[in-house]
């Protein structure tokens, strides 16, 4: 007879969320006779439970509901157990449920401990099964005796059901290789790519993720987070007091533990003050050593090489901590332009209080806003990080990064395309880089029809957020080639040799300058090598050689290719502006207006708005209106052959004028110095210099002018 006929029950409930949340009463039940059941274990072509299924053991039982919910697309958790009550009367009853059945209580917030940001995925689901132990000539066993199958909730695909929780897990061999990976310093990125190639497995097929290889690092990690803290502030101070430029901001909470901290170097902070116009904030990194999020700054410097701007530590990934971060790149940049004070001076930890501390940013931050937000910035998808930008951020256009995006491709379509997934893959970058808006969108429904994809979550979110990745909604906003896939995977290699350095934290810092100073000399060298290529002119053309001797090689290069792309183009004219196509079509085209007295010309393609060089269909109408140089708007700043050091002496205040003097003569002494070096140099510096001295002699002369030159001279 069933062993739980009388007696009163004891319940026991797993999780005490699930006490009120599930209606699993005895009304579901059935009583069967032996004759009507059967063992489990001797019929394996029945997949669904059924009412009298026999299982020796409960644990049993509970693994033959496990493998049947993977096969359907959910997983299962221990609900409640019931018994007799009284010592050693042992367990009756056993309920399995779904794992969203139940609802999450409301927990009773703590002031001193910091609430996860965490949204739950119960959802009150009612599919359960129930067992009752049964003895009968005194071998107990287990059978079914509840079971219901019916779901509030989506199914999961077989390639996304393997990333739940219950169906995720590292063995021993696994966590070996690991912890030898982490005492190598290397990402855990890292980690899962080559356990990837050592498995033979596609990207995304591990019986585990990137968290699992955090959550384990940290476990294993003993580490005690106040000790780190204080040793990471004294190393700060430390660097601080070798290097006045050094700049280091943190947050404490109501207990005076460290909350947030980010920090820059003097080298990145000149660098953003030219290059600051785009950047990438890339959130996506933790700090094993303490498990916090890490974000990087970073952008594109006139050589189209990536550089550093700084560094921030968040313990939460929430609104708050986010718009922190940005309002911080302001205040630490600002202590350059000596925004906060006269002399620019800055104390970085004598504020005890996060409320004082704050407000005093908020004061800073509006004082510096004119001009020192980017145009443009890349980041991960975040709502919080949406929200901070659009608040701290209002005017500076908010983008995804396209690379943190594709990263995420082959866990989402491998599987479901199998053999199509390299043909899809092409056909998306191929929308990717579309120009117009409408061939997109028809493009993006001629993919989801051709690759059956119209039930794919993926698809539709990347859809819904088109306009924050998609080129062509993006074109009129600078990304100085951000988007490109080349510069995204220099970027994302530039990012990596940070993570590497993933010790002690307090050491961190120490090895993201050993790395920034590292990169700064790769980017000399870079540079030198750029410089000293000699440059081959394609088309003859006049503007292509005043470009050559105006931007870098790399910019050069990019003009280049749109000066050699023109030449297949006709301009006619077209209302108030020029419709340029390709000589090869009938119809279609950009519209250019162009304005010779102001100097002014556009676009409807947006390339120079969206790269700062000038498209094809631009230079087009110029070399056809007898236009001879390019003009000097279109030759921007950030793209020319000039030093750090020259560009903020050119966007100094007129009372360094005398300095700047100075650093023209400097200028004309390296000029001479290497012109003298080859018949080449010399004849082309005196054909440059002589068209500049007579560009020069019509401009006005200031008595300003005349006053700083007088003492200049008696100096000489």
């Amino acid at each position: 007879m069933m062993s739980d006929d009388a007696g009163q029950m004891l319940m026991v409930y797993d999780d005490p969320s699930d006490q009120r949340s599930l209606s699993l009463d005895d009304t579901s039940s059935t009583e069967e006779s032996p004759d009507e059941t059967r063992l489990s274990l001797e019929s394996t072509n029945d997949v669904v439970p059924y009412i009298g299924q026999r299982f020796p053991t409960h644990d049993a039982a509970y693994e033959y509901y496990s493998e049947f919910a993977k096969s359907c697309g959910f997983s299962i958790r221990r609900h409640r157990t019931e018994g007799k009550d009284g010592v050693g009367k042992g367990l009756t009853r056993r309920y399995f449920v779904c794992h969203r059945a139940g609802n999450t209580p409301i927990k009773a917030s703590n002031e001193n401990k910091p609430q996860r940001n965490r949204k739950s995925s119960r959802c009150g689901c009612q599919a359960y099964m129930r067992i009752s132990k049964v003895t009968e000539l005194g071998a107990p066993e287990w059978r079914v005796t509840g079971f219901a199958n019916n779901h509030n909730h989506e199914l999961l695909e077989p390639n996304q059901v393997r990333f739940l929780p219950a169906y995720r897990t590292i063995s021993e061999t696994d966590k070996s290789r690991i912890l030898m990976f982490a005492k190598t310093g290397i990402s855990v990125q890292q980690m899962m790519r080559l356990m990837e190639l050592e498995k033979c497995v596609e990207p995304g097929y591990l019986p585990f993720t990137e968290k699992d290889v955090r959550n384990l690092l940290q476990s294993i990690r003993k580490l005690d987070p106040e000790d780190e803290s204080v040793d990471l502030l004294r190393m700060c101070r430390n660097i601080k007091e070798k290097d006045p430029n050094f700049r280091y901001e943190y947050t404490l909470d109501s207990n005076n533990r460290l909350e947030n901290i980010a920090w820059s170097y003097a080298s990145s902070i000149q660098a953003y003050e030219i290059f600051g116009d785009a950047v990438v904030f890339d959130t996506t990194h933790r700090l094993t050593a303490l498990d916090m999020p890490l974000g990087i700054w970073v952008g594109v410097n006139n050589y189209g090489v990536p550089c550093f701007f700084g560094c921030t530590l968040l313990r939460e990934e929430n609104l708050r901590s986010f718009s922190w971060a940005l309002k911080l790149v302001f205040i630490i940049f600002a202590v350059r332009m000596g925004s906060l004070n006269g002399h620019g001076a800055f104390d970085s930890y004598n504020c005890n209080c996060t409320q004082m501390y704050m407000h005093r940013h908020a004061r800073a931050f509006l004082a510096f806003m004119d001009g020192k937000a980017p145009q443009t910035i890349l980041t991960d998808q975040n709502m919080c990080l949406k929200e901070a930008i659009a608040m701290e951020m209002p005017v500076t256009k908010h983008a995804l990064c396209i690379w943190m995006i594709v990263v995420k491709f082959p866990s989402w379509f491998n599987a479901v395309l199998g053999e199509r997934y390299n043909e899809w893959k092409a056909e998306f970058y191929r929308l990717y880089n579309l120009e117009s808006i409408e061939d997109f969108e028809m493009g993006w429904r001629d993919m989801v029809n051709s690759f059956g994809l119209h039930t794919n979550r993926h698809i539709a979110n990347l859809f819904a957020l088109r306009m924050q990745w998609a080129l062509p909604y993006l074109r009129s906003n600078f990304f100085a080639g951000m988007t490109t896939t080349g510069h995204s995977k220099a970027i994302n290699a530039f990012i990596q040799r940070f993570l590497g350095a993933q010790t002690r934290l307090a050491h961190f810092v120490e090895q993201v300058a050993v790395a920034v100073d590292f990169k700064d000399q790769a980017a000399e060298q870079q540079t030198m090598q750029q410089n000293l290529q000699n440059i081959c002119l394609k088309t003859g053309a006049p503007m292509e050689s005043h470009a050559a001797s105006v931007l870098t090689p790399f910019a050069f290069s990019k003009l280049q290719e749109q000066l050699v792309l023109a030449a297949h183009y006709a301009s006619f004219p077209f209302e108030d502006g020029f419709l340029v196509r390709h000589h090869t079509k009938l119809e279609g085209g950009r519209k250019v207006y162009w304005a010779p007295q102001e100097g002014i010309i556009s676009c409807s393609c947006h390339q120079f708005e969206f790269s700062g060089i000038l498209c094809r269909h631009t230079l087009r109408v110029l070399s056809t209106g007898n236009c001879f140089q390019i003009p000097e708007r279109y030759l921007p700043l950030r793209w020319r052959k000039i030093s750090t050091h020259s560009v903020k002496l050119l966007q100094s205040s007129p009372s360094d004028h005398a300095e700047r003097i100075q650093f023209l003569q400097s200028m004309v002494s390296s000029l001479i110095a290497e012109s003298v070096k080859s018949k080449e140099r010399l004849d082309l510096a005196t054909e440059q210099v002589s068209y500049l001295l007579s560009r020069i002699r019509q401009q006005p002369v200031s008595t300003q002018g005349l006053r700083d030159i007088s003492p200049l001279h008696r100096n000489l």
